[in-house]
């Protein structure tokens, strides 16, 4: 298979059932995001505010998200059993995917996101 270029293409690449999961990510990312474009990064779907919001990916036993998430001690505790290596999020296959939380953590990034942006805007007023 070639590389994908678009989203849809890597969901297309993928599984009925995964596809079925990754769309139902991409449509509640984009509702949490409403502002945010699509795009392939690293090989994988990726939403882009100012600066990168998530990144989402199908693995044979699990649905990885991507970077790791802090900053609201609530989500923190959430995501604890899903924590795989360097912190990113790891969704079992084979378990109910939590897509509640998934949004609550688009729209968390979307905030950290829009602070970002609003902290450098700040700091290049000062100068």
């Amino acid at each position: 298979m070639s590389k994908p270029t678009t989203v849809d293409q890597y969901i297309e690449a993928q599984p009925k059932k995964v596809q079925a999961v990754l769309n139902r990510i991409r449509k509640l990312a984009k509702k949490a995001a409403p502002d945010a474009k699509e795009l392939i990064s690293y090989q994988m779907p990726a939403l882009k505010g100012h600066g990168i919001l998530i990144y989402y990916a199908a693995w044979s036993e699990h649905i990885g998200l991507y970077p790791p998430i802090s900053g609201d001690p609530e989500i923190e505790l959430e995501i604890e059993p899903f924590s795989g290596p360097k912190g990113n999020l790891q969704f079992p296959l084979n378990q109910p995917i939590p897509y509640d939380l998934i949004e609550r953590i688009v729209k968390l990034r979307v905030q950290q996101d829009a602070e970002k942006k609003a902290a450098a805007k700040s700091k290049r007023s000062k100068k």
